[in-house]
């Protein structure tokens, strides 16, 4: 037996789990339609402070080029996301690179990486400027 209607049943105090399911799915997509928001201004203001236009922080994988164009990397990076485990890889020192390149620590790098949804919310609406990729 699912554990999953047990677990509806105790959360929502319902009998129906028909509308415990319907209830955390709804709470499920507006929680990630939330985050989506939240990573799209983000994104939109850093890619302005960067000089770049704003509205390819709406597509997905174009956003993830600008990152990695304005982190001083080529652009066929993007291609590397697509590998399983080197995509992690990538995406450190690509988060790494994009927070020196707004004067920013190793620290807030690396929480760029876990947290990517907040760090671009700091960097867009917060004091950071964009000093252009750092040589390596």
């Amino acid at each position: 037996m699912s554990t999953l209607p047990i677990l509806a049943t105790a959360v929502f105090q319902s009998d129906d789990v028909l509308t415990a399911y319907s209830t955390l799915i709804l709470l499920s997509s507006i929680c990630g339609f939330i985050g989506f928001i939240l990573t799209v201004a983000g994104l939109w203001k850093t890619f302005r402070k960067a000089g770049r236009l704003g509205w390819p922080a709406i597509i997905p994988f174009l956003n993830i080029y600008y990152v990695i164009k304005i982190s001083g990397h080529p652009g066929w990076w993007l291609l590397l996301f697509f590998v399983p485990i080197l995509n992690i890889v990538i995406w450190v020192m690509v988060a790494l690179d994009f927070a020196y390149a707004f004067r920013k620590s190793t620290i807030f790098g690396i929480v760029l990486f876990f947290l990517p949804w907040l760090m671009f919310l700091i960097l867009g609406f917060g004091d950071a400027k964009y000093d252009g990729p750092h040589p390596v």
